[in-house]
């Protein structure tokens, strides 16, 4: 689907030469740079992500080491920056050991297949606005589509098959179970996260990221009460919930903790890479840090302005957002967001899979659905130049009922479940009674059921 949309609007677009003159920095932008510029982009892209992994695995190391008292990596180079260097180094060259019984094809093609999707999806990711490089005028941006959010979306659907295809190949029970969990759990998170679009959709009325960027560059105006004020440019405050619920799809999509359920090392052992070695592990842990990265600058281009300063810098430098000045504010906009998962993963717990399932089906998109009806109502009303403010006093007052219910059926449902937890602690002996959990003493082998021998040497002392 995605293909075709793509397809008739190549075939419906104006001529190169006409698209590339006179044109404001959005979809009209790009198809002009010459072959050499197009690969220079794709090389910085991929040398920027590759560095970008070194440094958040240190930063990682380092912050959480700070949160439990210890030094972190502070041996290889100042303040220990060459230690994920080295670690890579190190790994790369342990041998690499192919377990007997593994589909060899599939089991070489699952770490490609987990990469190379990451690494694509950066592709569409606005850097800054347009720059001169060489001569030609060319927006710092690799490429951009009509429907570029959809990009990220089918890529990590792709990167899925990576996962899941490894714990296949492995013909191993925990790899299996790790990569059906990530299955289940990417499908789950990426319906929620999709829909957690759609409202960003709604508002920019694109889908092209550089167009999403350049529509938070000015907020709307509305009249209350008899007075004019001004919308916030940035999509974060605009559509709160919208930003909420991709938060938690971030966890979810990345596999990181609290959500890191298909490598789950207590009862997976490591998942569905445990059977890898060497490269080609380096290869899904290259994966992991690159889907960070991507959902982190993603959830700067769609709620945070993308590139464009904050503004208390607008306000006091007219040339903040012009030059190569929007890298640095894109950058520390992606960088707070990856300091977000080090801080979760230093702070909360691993949660069980039901909990994880619970939270994407029974919350994120029940929430999700009725957020969108919300924002559809409102753009529609305000299409049509009708008070949108009877619809928001509704809206607060059914989430405020809702909320009282939910209280309420929480409360009645766990003191139901006390009663019936008590009632069958009384009715059951303690297991800690003795203060050591024991097993139960009637089980079958404690007989000698199933054991010949024990049989045998049972029948002959009774003889």
């Amino acid at each position: 689907m995605i293909a075709a949309h793509v397809l008739a609007e190549a075939m419906t677009a104006t001529p190169r030469t006409e698209q590339c003159t006179g044109k404001p920095y959005g979809l009209g932008s790009f198809g002009c740079d010459p072959w050499w510029l197009v690969g220079a982009k794709a090389i910085v892209i991929f040398v920027f992500l590759l560095l970008t992994v070194l440094m958040a695995v240190w930063a990682e190391r380092r912050i959480i080491g700070r949160m439990q008292l210890r030094p972190g990596p502070n041996r290889a180079g100042p303040f220990g920056l060459l230690q994920s260097l080295l670690d890579g180094v190190k790994g790369a060259t342990k041998e690499d050991i192919v377990p007997r019984g593994v589909d060899k094809v599939v089991f070489f093609l699952a770490p490609v297949m987990a990469a190379a999707p990451a690494l694509v999806s950066f592709s569409i990711i606005p850097f800054g606005g347009i720059v001169s490089i060489g001569g030609h005028k060319t927006p710092l941006q690799l490429t951009d589509l009509p429907v570029a959010v959809l990009l990220v979306l089918a890529m990590s659907s792709m990167g899925v098959y990576g996962f899941v295809l490894a714990g296949w190949s492995s013909m191993s029970p925990y790899s299996l179970l790790g990569g059906m969990r990530s299955s289940a759990q990417v499908i789950s998170y990426e319906i929620a996260m999709g829909l957690s679009f759609v409202a960003v959709f709604l508002f920019a009325g694109s889908l092209s990221t550089s167009e999403i960027v350049g529509a938070q560059a000015h907020g709307g105006t509305y009249h209350f009460l008899g007075m004019t004020g001004h919308y916030p440019s940035w999509y974060v405050v605009l559509l709160f919930p919208s930003f909420v619920i991709y938060l938690f799809t971030m966890l979810g999509e990345s596999g990181r903790i609290p959500f890191d359920l298909p490598e789950g090392e207590g009862e997976l052992v490591a998942g569905y890479h445990t059977e890898y070695s060497s490269l080609k592990f380096l290869m899904f842990y290259l994966a992991e840090y690159i889907n960070m990265a991507t959902l982190s600058a993603l959830a700067t281009t769609l709620f945070l302005g993308g590139y464009r300063a904050p503004w208390p810098i607008t306000g006091i430098w007219s040339g903040a957002n012009s030059g190569w000045w929007p890298i640095l504010w894109f950058l520390i906009k992606m960088w707070l967001f990856i300091f977000g998962f080090v801080w979760v993963r230093a702070s909360l717990p691993r949660v069980r899979y039901d909990q994880l399932m619970r939270l994407g089906w029974k919350v994120l998109i029940p929430v999700s659905l009725g957020w969108i009806l919300f924002v559809s109502a409102v753009r529609a009303l305000r299409n049509e130049q009708h008070d949108t403010r009877p619809v928001m006093l509704i809206a607060a007052a059914v989430i405020i009922v809702l909320l009282i219910i939910s209280v309420i059926w929480e409360r009645v449902s766990g003191s139901g479940k006390a009663e019936v937890a008590q009632e069958a602690a009384e009715s059951e002996p303690d297991p800690m009674a003795g203060g050591f959990p024991v097993p139960p003493l009637d089980a079958p082998h404690y007989h000698g059921a199933g054991d010949a021998r024990a049989n045998k040497s049972t029948e002959a002392t009774r003889a």
